[in-house]
């Protein structure tokens, strides 16, 4: 089912419903020791999958994010795994629970387990690869997680909804699933997530994204969502446009997926020092059709059952009435 399809299925529309005012609340500083996990250590030990070659490392391994309503091998199985293979890079993957579509704090405990675990096994910092929701884990996790940031070298975003989206307000506007309430425009889950300080020192952050989201917006410059600013951590923040000014193709999806200019800003990220520099991408990827890893005869199938995959999620999985409240951890007191 093409995107747009979905989009219009859904009545996805770029107007906010009104809030009603509430006090807002006081978090927790950004140096208190993060909580004990919640979940069981076996049931975040199965949730992480690593090629054999990330365990001792020779270099920094990618840990992959999914995106809302998928898994890993759904998000990723046709483009980044076989793309990172063919590069010799070891990679491990989270697999979050409920098809990334439950209350986003809990999911953000199996990215906490995975980012100390590929640390321990790799013996470096971890490079993260996140898709949407999958951008917006990680983030959470380093904000509430302080002994996490030593740990984390890049991390690169695509199409993150690091400060909610629009559209989807318009999709609960009476109920939903927990994972979309939380990624409205500015939840309390965002303000939580960006609330201190939204970058680290230390750590590369590389924020990728495209005009023509039609999930996540606004992101029409980098004063959008996906967009990151202040803090410690160096910050690129850069459309698919700002490469390649005449891409009006590349939706939520794609950035994430099969893009060609988005790989090309994420592996420049993670083959420098620091976060990406656009004008290191050659223009020449702007007459490309996909990202290395995709097999063009493949990818009509893959992509229309990674969509079919996200409209059954979407209209299936079970909803409730508001958003989950925030966990105690993430307030100050």
């Amino acid at each position: 089912m093409p995107a747009v399809m979905v989009a219009a299925v859904l009545g996805l529309v770029a107007s906010a419903p009104a809030r009603a005012a509430a006090a807002a609340p006081v978090y927790a500083p950004v140096d208190r020791p993060g909580p004990a996990l919640s979940v069981p250590g076996p049931v975040l030990a199965q949730s992480l999958q690593c090629t054999a070659s990330a365990a001792a490392s020779s270099r920094e391994v990618v840990l992959l994010v999914p995106g809302t309503t998928v898994t890993p091998k759904e998000d990723f199985g046709w483009n980044w795994m076989p793309a990172l293979s063919a590069l010799g890079w070891p990679y491990c993957s989270v697999t979050l629970p409920d098809h990334a579509m439950s209350d986003a704090q809990v999911s953000a405990e199996y990215v906490v387990h995975a980012i100390r675990e590929v640390h321990r096994i790799s013996g470096h910092r971890v490079s993260i690869l996140g898709h949407s929701q999958g951008g917006t884990e990680p983030r959470f996790a380093l904000r509430f997680w302080p002994d996490l940031r030593p740990m984390v070298d890049d991390y690169v975003a695509f199409a993150a909804t690091n400060h909610g989206s629009i559209p989807v307000d318009s999709m609960c506007s009476s109920s939903c699933a927990e994972a979309l309430w939380q990624q409205r425009y500015h939840s309390r889950y965002t303000e939580a997530m960006n609330s201190g300080q939204e970058t680290f020192a230390g750590i590369s952050y590389t924020d990728i994204y495209t005009h023509t989201d039609q999930f996540v917006q606004p992101n029409l410059d980098g004063s959008g969502t996906t967009s990151l600013h202040g803090g410690g951590g160096r910050i690129t923040n850069v459309a698919i446009q700002d490469v390649c000014p005449q891409d009006l193709t590349s939706e939520h999806v794609a950035v994430g997926t099969y893009d060609p200019v988005a790989y090309a800003i994420a592996i420049d990220a993670l083959t420098h020092d620091g976060p990406a520099d656009p004008a290191r991408v050659s223009r020449a990827v702007c007459s490309e059709a996909f990202m290395p890893g995709v097999v063009p005869a493949q990818f009509p199938g893959a992509y229309a059952d990674g969509m079919n995959t996200i409209a059954t999620e979407l209209l299936t999985h079970p909803q409730v009435a508001a958003e989950p409240p925030l966990k105690g951890y993430t307030l100050a007191g």
